[in-house]
């Protein structure tokens, strides 16, 4: 499936752009496809979730990728503030103490509610009554985006596209990495092994003691001592007949 046209390709991304490219595509997919899906049983906002809810996974995917764990340059990530592949309002907000995990800036204007208020959203569930602790924003179905101990769940959505896509990655990068280091070691070993055999096999090559001649020894061949010891003398025929 091809990139989405905003994706202007009469200028071609900056190097390192294919580091995200794979996951952007897979999201714009995944939109498409839920846009496509039947609203019936869902409540008008309730049909609306999937659009807040991945144009902020997106979003806070490339945030990541740049600011948490430098994994794409400026260039890149200017790129798409460029193209709009990302939200570029929610993650100025993200900047800002108290909002680092803001769904959405519609919910934190006031004239989108009752009374001037933000959404329940932006109330930490430490501070919601009992009743308020499943209420979840009717426009974006976040369940609590507040910052802080107790503020709310890691996950705003409680479903997928509320899963920090760009640590994913990097903890899968890591165990790759991990997995090829450990295969190098243990090709390193057997090598190791294998050398270390092989020069014990050439010390047992040579023959034992009885084999082959010394120079300077005075033994020529491999002839029994003990057979030496009791053969008898040879005496020349004269000294026989002398003897006699």
């Amino acid at each position: 499936m091809p990139l989405p046209k905003r994706w202007n390709k009469s200028k071609p991304p900056p190097a390192g752009f294919e580091a995200i490219e794979a996951t952007l595509e897979a999201l714009e997919h995944e939109l498409r496809d839920r846009i496509k899906e039947t609203n019936e049983r869902k409540r008008k906002t309730e049909s609306m979730w999937p659009v807040h809810q991945i144009g902020w996974q997106k979003s806070r995917y490339v945030y990541d990728m740049f600011y948490t764990y430098k994994r794409i340059s400026r260039p890149v990530y200017e790129y798409c503030l460029r193209q709009k592949l990302v939200d570029a309002a929610l993650i100025a907000k993200w900047k800002k103490p108290g909002y680092e995990r803001l769904c959405s800036t519609y919910v934190i204007n006031p004239t989108n509610y009752k009374f001037g208020t933000t959404s329940i959203c932006r109330v930490p569930m430490k501070d919601r009554g009992p009743e308020q602790k499943t209420a979840v924003d009717p426009t974006t179905g976040c369940l609590g985006c507040a910052s802080g101990p107790g503020a709310g769940p890691k996950n705003i959505f409680g479903n997928k596209y509320g899963q920090y896509l760009a640590a994913v990655q990097v903890a899968r990068e890591a165990r790759i990495e991990g997995a090829k280091e450990q295969r190098r070691k243990e090709e390193e070993e057997q090598e190791r092994t294998g050398n270390d055999e092989t020069d014990d096999d050439s010390d047992t090559d040579s023959g034992g003691d009885d084999d082959g001649v010394w120079a300077g020894s005075g033994r020529v061949g491999t002839r029994d001592e003990s057979d030496s010891e009791t053969e008898e003398p040879i005496i020349p025929p004269s000294a026989k007949r002398a003897r006699t």
